[in-house]
């Protein structure tokens, strides 16, 4: 009897291989047949390490070369005009990065994780029609092999409720196209084999209820399920519970429903009405998002409690989420420290842990041979050892942040915008980054010598301040009137102020993948927060000693440290949220003695990190914002606040954005036009904005022109008075070749602008 399951599986390689040969095809400097080659071997070795655990459904089309939002619209034939004149590969990158001549498609972030898709774009001249080939392919590859893979695809309902119309109209209206393509490829799956799987993934269901997207559950798996009697459906969501999906789910000819126990509690509310349908339960019970050992135990006791409502011939024991979002492997961990590495599962170690398990609720611990019986030994101790070390309870930090209750800034955002005006003395339409620069091949290799003591701190120090001169010097030179450092000290936003901060641990190979090649190696929190000394203060003030300009001080905010971190489970996310926010007080005000005027907290993923229920907003709210301002309660009224927010729609947190109080917002709306702005001007938002004007996640260089227009779209929002002109995001990722115009065509559109005003 099968009886445990994996949601999908991590595919950036466990060196980040595929990221490696798509950057080297991507700088021409390799051909598409060698991607193709080192995904071959990717897969194989993804589905044999699911073999050999002992994993009975293993996925296949969880592989993609960037993102599966993309290979889906790829499927369906959702191919935007402008890109209708490329093929194959060509048409493929050029539609998630962007050309020399046509605009990406529009990124977004997967419900509240990190990873980002590939937003679809739906037209009413668009004609669908079905390319399988991918997945077809990727079946057979592995049945080559000799394993049967169960096959993962996108949900129809999902796809389109995550999708933008370029008329703005109703996306659920293309259902009756949409649905008869995945009708056709159902039929093609059904040839592959005597009996498959498909999992469907539909996590738009743990959203709220849209009563258009639930009347479309039944009519659609009644049609979807009615294709072949050799295909079985299993509709798997995740994050949250789906209990409103269930209730229509169980009454289609579906083989089973995929549900998270662990980020969806009132999941259990629904197993009665699972069990009445006899419909398989694949139990979401080993966290798939976050890299602590699972209490087995404690996983036991919550599987049984299901197999009182489920019977167990009925339960297949799963991930509660794809593995995508957790690093690959602690074989590679050989600096951390021995204890705290006992503590921790990353994607191979979960596959173990669900074996395990599977064999421990199914057979009994009777069952068990002696390797298991150690291994079961091993989690009871590293569980309860963790519960008790002392390097995770520091009564200091407890004490001081039980005690913080300072959260409002002298005097209130209109006076100090005017008292800034005044000693800032700043133009309308103000230029300025939003704070990284490239991360070239030199530094990032100084950084890595000076870690592994390949060269003296007065060596690193002097690559360091050579980058930072080089960095001012371009600025000056291009034109831009607020600066910045460019970072090159920081690996990461998160992980270098992890690295200063008690509390925070390290992996050296702990890659997660964010989008299409790029990757994020969070640090992870397993203790109270504390900050020994200042963080930013030193690279900072070297930085404003060498411009008359203002340089701006770079902060990573409270809340996106949170959110772009592994977090402790063993005590609320607020709690942790508040310690780093107190070391970030410490932080702004060890600036603004040094003489930093402009402070930038970003809060990148304060978006991210939003419950998808509107019941449980409320109380991240109010944290949240808490302990933004408790960071910055420490600037005086003369110190200008910034703050920096990635993808994000502001309608519905418009109000938070204005209750955080930051004097400045930059945000991500390049790819948009100036349609995420216009809540802005309807609220009545008075502080100041720093919409971006072009997008840096794609390697093509806007024209002046290009800019002016935009430029002129945000002047239709709001006024100059209110404008600040920067890029989309931080310039890390990009290329000096691609950076130096663009930020001069960026300053020189501005002129533009400023001469027809």
């Amino acid at each position: 009897m099968s009886k445990n399951y994996i949601v999908g599986f991590p595919r950036i390689g466990e060196q980040r291989e595929l990221k490696r040969v798509l950057e080297e095809f991507w700088a021409k400097k390799c051909s598409f047949e060698n991607v193709q080659n080192v995904a071959s071997k990717l897969k194989k070795r993804h589905w044999e390490y699911q073999r050999d655990a002992g994993i009975d459904f293993i996925s296949s089309n969880d592989f993609s070369l960037y993102d599966n939002m993309l290979d889906t619209s790829l499927m369906l034939g959702a191919i935007p005009k402008r890109f209708a004149n490329l093929k194959n590969e060509e048409l493929y990158f050029a539609m998630a990065r962007g050309n020399a001549s046509t605009v990406a498609m529009e990124m977004t972030k997967w419900f509240n994780t990190n990873y980002h898709y590939i937003v679809p774009e739906l037209s009413k001249e668009d004609n669908y029609s079905l390319n399988a080939s991918k997945i077809v392919d990727e079946y057979n590859e592995a049945k080559s092999l000799g394993i049967k893979t169960k096959i993962n695809i996108i949900g129809p309902i999902t796809y389109l409720g995550l999708s933008k119309r370029a008329d703005g109209g109703d996306v659920y209206e293309f259902w009756g196209k949409i649905v008869p393509i995945y009708e056709e490829l159902l039929k093609t799956i059904s040839t592959l084999d005597d009996d498959v799987i498909v999992q469907i993934d539909e996590p738009i269901f743990v959203k709220e209820p849209d009563m258009k997207m639930l009347s479309l559950i039944k009519p659609t798996y009644d049609r979807l399920a009615a294709v072949s009697p050799n295909i079985k459906i299993a509709v798997v969501t995740y994050f949250e519970h789906s209990c409103e999906a269930t209730k229509i789910l169980v009454h289609t000819p579906i083989w089973a429903l995929g549900l998270d126990f662990l980020n969806g509690d009132e999941n259990l509310q629904s197993l009665e009405i699972i069990a009445k349908s006899d419909k398989k339960l694949i139990a979401g019970v080993v966290d798939g998002r976050n890299i602590w050992r699972c209490d087995i135990a404690k996983t036991i006791t919550l599987l049984e409690n299901i197999s009182k409502v489920v019977t167990k011939e009925n339960i297949l024991i799963s991930s509660s989420c794809s593995l995508l979002h957790s690093p690959f492997a602690l074989k590679y961990e050989e600096e951390m420290s021995s204890e705290i590495k006992e503590w921790l599962s990353f994607a191979l170690e979960k596959l173990d842990e669900i074996s395990l398990i599977s064999k421990l609720f199914f057979d009994g611990k009777s069952s068990l041979d002696e390797a298991q019986k150690e291994a079961l030994k091993s989690n009871e101790k590293a569980n309860e050892d963790r519960k008790n070390s002392p390097l995770i309870h520091d009564k200091a930090v407890q004490e001081r942040v039980k005690n913080r209750a300072l959260l409002q800034r002298e005097g209130d955002a209109k006076e100090r915008l005017k008292l800034q005006r005044e000693i800032l003395g700043y133009s309308d339409l103000v230029t300025t980054t939003i704070g990284s620069f490239p991360q070239t091949p030199e530094i990032r290799k100084a950084r890595s010598d000076f870690k592994g003591a390949f060269i003296s701190k007065d060596e690193y120090e002097k690559e360091i301040k050579k980058y930072i001169d080089e960095c001012v010097a371009f600025q000056e030179e291009c034109g831009l009137e607020i600066l910045v450092h460019g970072e090159p000290e920081r690996n990461d936003m998160v992980e270098y102020f992890g690295e200063q901060l008690k509390g925070y641990g390290f992996s050296q190979n702990g890659w997660v993948q964010s989008y299409g090649s790029r990757c994020v190696k969070p640090p992870f929190i397993y203790g109270d927060i504390s900050r020994p000394k200042s963080m930013t203060v030193e690279w900072i003030t070297y930085a404003q000693s060498k411009t008359k300009h203002i340089m701006k001080g770079m902060l990573t905010g409270p809340v996106t440290i949170l959110n772009w971190s592994f977090v402790r489970d063993d005590m609320p996310r607020g709690e942790v949220s508040k310690q780093i926010a107190v070391a970030l007080s410490d932080e702004i005000d060890d600036l603004q003695k040094a003489g930093i005027k402009i402070i930038q907290v970003d809060e990148a993923a304060f978006k991210e990190g939003y419950p998808l229920r509107s019941e449980k907003i409320k109380v991240y709210e109010a944290w949240a914002t808490r302990d933004f301002k408790i960071a910055v309660s420490s600037a005086k009224k003369e110190t200008q606040i910034h703050t920096h927010m990635c993808y994000s729609e502001f309608n519905d947190i418009i109000n938070t954005i204005e209750d955080m109080d930051a004097d400045v917002i930059s945000i991500e709306t390049a790819r948009s036009g100036n349609e995420l702005l216009k809540i802005f001007k309807k609220v009545g938002y008075t502080k100041e904005v720093g919409p971006g004007v072009y997008d840096i996640h794609s390697p093509r260089v806007p024209s002046v022109e290009e800019i002016v227009k935009q430029i002129e779209l945000l002047l239709e929002v709001l006024p100059k008075e209110q404008l600040w002109i920067n890029p989309d995001c931080g310039l890390k990722t990009r290329k000096w070749e691609e950076v130096k115009p663009s930020l001069k065509n960026m300053v020189e559109a501005v002129k533009i602008v400023r001469k027809k005003l």
